[in-house]
């Protein structure tokens, strides 16, 4: 017996049998491996939801659904129409990925309580890519993981087991195509992943991902001819450099059939990376992109690049610039097997960031979005914040690259510049423990990553809604009172932690809780430069002159202070405190207020969620009860902290005298 829920896929018994009917029979003339998981998940969903054994018919005029390929249907390698016929569902596609997709789709939509008589659906993910990144190690621990340890890993050793077959269930499910499965700062062992020590293994788990359209790709140290292979060096430019990689991706790309390739993390907070040979990014990323490209493989290259042993005392070198600069001046350089993966902000996933500027910048290279399902800055999964609205937000951002198709979205769907290779990452939130994602409410964001990077036409709401549906409860009226929860969710964490975009309030290292001046001192150059009178860093054109790497369209609005979104303010200007808000409120006054309204919002979402008590599942409710506890007593202490550490900078009062210490 498992010790894992199924999360979405549980499939509770449905009390209206009217669906019924599709499901006693399926017909297909197809017996590929992904048609098979598909007549697989057909089987487990039918004997959850209806109590019946699913019968594979051999005459399609007396089934109820039917599976059909048809290579002359324009929907792609992954699309699928569902329709309803005669009585009968049709799933039909172009290619056996697109029916495994419409599989799932129907049964999600059967599970959710949807309307399926009249059925007549067609979707083709708008992402050619859309991945998860794992940060798991390989002594089972995982960074930035609130979840549990690794179900990929165990002291030193690569984990098979019947749990990675049913994680590949759930990402297929949502839309998922890709996974790296280590994580991207490959150290204590992992950098022999590469290696006989571990392909065995590798080969079981990249077959299970294979099952289910989801390719295998792994995060390699850049240094690896030196630490694997003996090397003196790992220059990119020299030949024996070269070849030791391309006979290192003969080895591992013949062992591991499903590997999609590589993703690198080079020249970034110590790792190494082709600047020690005074090479560039583009030099190393097309080094190893011709090793995989024999094997159909690329290389993902992230771009979170900057120096990270800034003195806190240099007020014009800038973290925030460092991407653009890093990579703009390579923009077409790059091979056509390189993405470069750009973080949604130019900081570190952050409650509140202005979308990169990268996005749109770079016209000639493949791109794709990440970010953070794992809530590193966002609540560490102990404190409820639905990602969603914040990821569609980026999405919809219009550029203003002098295209027609100029938000995020359109870019990293390939429609803005013709490219093929780009699409949407994301940093995974699950572990072992038994829910996935700590936090109950935390899955809605891994199920909302995976809809979303599939269908950025979706809506918070929807996504929301649906998840709930799934994993928590049908009933209508506690399906809106969750939803409630988690659409404000992330506003009520924004207004108790760092207010106004200037973000990185955070304790140190392990970065829960708040501690204003952590980092202010600090190498890392997140810097928010508080002192008596003013906060806030000036990246205007006169201050680090951030704001000139976008396009006029918002540069005119970032660069002056009474035309910068209001969320953003203190990001991109230093503020007296007594600078007047559209509001008519002060800055601190803004601080205050917003900062003792988190603390009560949160104490009116626990109270929501004590009301539905008795119409959940008992489990479920107790365990984010219990997040509720610790999610009071962390925006109390931010609450406490923020407002004390800014009433003793600046010696303003709280207009409305409330306890401030």
């Amino acid at each position: 017996m498992c010790n894992w829920e199924q999360a979405w896929l549980a499939y509770e018994p449905i009390e209206n049998q009217k669906d019924k009917k599709y499901f006693e029979s399926v017909y297909t003339q197809q017996n590929g491996v992904l048609v098979e998981s598909a007549l697989r998940e057909i089987k487990t969903a039918a004997e959850k939801l209806f109590s019946i054994t699913v019968r594979r018919g051999e005459n399609r005029e007396e089934a109820g659904l039917i599976l059909e390929l048809n290579p002359a249907l324009n929907l792609g390698k992954e699309g699928y129409q569902i329709t309803e016929e005669e009585d009968r569902i049709y799933i039909r596609a172009a290619k056996e990925n697109g029916l495994l997709y419409g599989t799932f789709r129907l049964l999600i939509m059967v599970s959710s309580r949807k309307e399926i008589a009249g059925i007549s659906i067609r979707e083709i993910p708008s992402n050619p890519v859309r991945m998860l990144n794992q940060w798991d190690n390989i002594d089972g621990s995982i960074e930035r993981g609130y979840a549990g340890r690794s179900f990929f890993y165990e002291n030193g050793k690569v984990c098979v087991t019947e749990r990675i077959r049913d994680y590949a269930r759930l990402l297929c499910s949502v839309g998922i195509n890709g996974i790296s499965i280590n994580n991207v700062n490959v150290r204590n062992g992992a950098e022999w992943l590469i290696s006989e020590r571990h392909y065995k293994e590798l080969e079981q788990i990249s077959h299970i991902f294979a099952q289910y359209g989801i390719s295998m790709y792994l995060c390699i140290d850049f240094a690896a001819p030196m630490t694997l292979g003996g090397l003196s060096c790992a220059d990119p430019l020299k030949e024996e450099v070269k070849d030791w990689w391309e006979k290192k991706c003969g080895e591992i790309f013949g062992r591991l059939p499903n590997m999609g390739g590589f993703l690198v993390k080079a020249d970034s907070e110590g790792r190494p990376g082709p600047f020690a040979y005074g090479r560039n990014h583009a030099d190393g990323a097309n080094m190893l992109a011709r090793a995989v490209k024999p094997y159909g493989g690329t290389i993902i290259w992230r771009c979170f690049v900057y120096n990270c042993q800034q003195d806190w005392r240099d007020r014009r070198t800038d973290r925030a610039c460092a991407g653009y600069d890093n990579f703009m001046p390579l923009d077409g350089k790059f091979d056509d097997n390189v993405i470069l993966q750009i973080k949604n902000g130019p900081i570190d996933f952050q409650v509140r960031e202005p979308v990169h500027p990268l996005f749109g910048g770079l016209q000639h290279t493949n791109q794709m979005l990440e970010v953070q399902i794992a809530q590193e800055y966002t609540g560490q999964q102990i404190d409820v914040c639905y990602l969603v609205p914040m990821w569609k937000e980026v999405l919809d951002f219009s550029t203003g690259c002098g295209k027609p198709e100029d938000t995020v979205a359109d870019i990293i769907s390939g429609r803005t510049f013709g490219q093929q290779r780009c699409g949407m990452a994301a940093v995974a939130n699950t572990g072992r423990d038994a829910n996935w994602t700590g936090h109950d409410l935390a899955g809605a964001n891994l199920y909302g990553f995976g809809r979303l990077a599939f269908a950025p036409q979706l809506s918070a709401e929807e996504i929301a809604s649906e998840w709930i549906s799934l994993q928590i409860s049908r009933d209508s009226d506690v399906n809106r009172s969750i939803s409630d929860i988690l659409l404000r969710s992330r506003e009520v964490y924004e207004k108790y932690t760092a207010p106004l975009g200037i973000g990185f309030m955070v304790n140190p290292a392990h970065h829960y809780g708040p501690n204003p001046e952590g980092y202010e001192y600090s190498k890392w150059g997140t810097y928010h430069r508080a002192d008596h009178l003013a906060v806030g860093v000036d990246r205007s054109a006169g201050g680090t002159g951030y704001s000139e790497q976008y396009f006029e369209k918002n540069a005119a609005l970032f660069r002056e202070k009474g035309t910068c979104p209001e969320n953003l303010l203190l990001f991109f200007h230093r503020v007296p405190y007594t600078y007047r808000l559209h509001s008519g409120k002060t800055l601190i006054q803004h601080i205050y207020d917003s900062h003792f309204e988190g603390h009560e919002q949160v104490l009116q979402m626990q109270k929501d969620w004590e009301l539905l008590e008795g119409r959940i599942p008992q489990h479920i409710f107790l365990r984010v009860k219990e997040r509720f506890t610790r999610q009071v007593e962390n925006s109390r202490e931010w609450c406490d902290v923020i407002n004390s550490f800014f009433y003793r900078k600046s010696m303003i009062p709280d207009e409305q005298g409330r306890e401030i210490f």
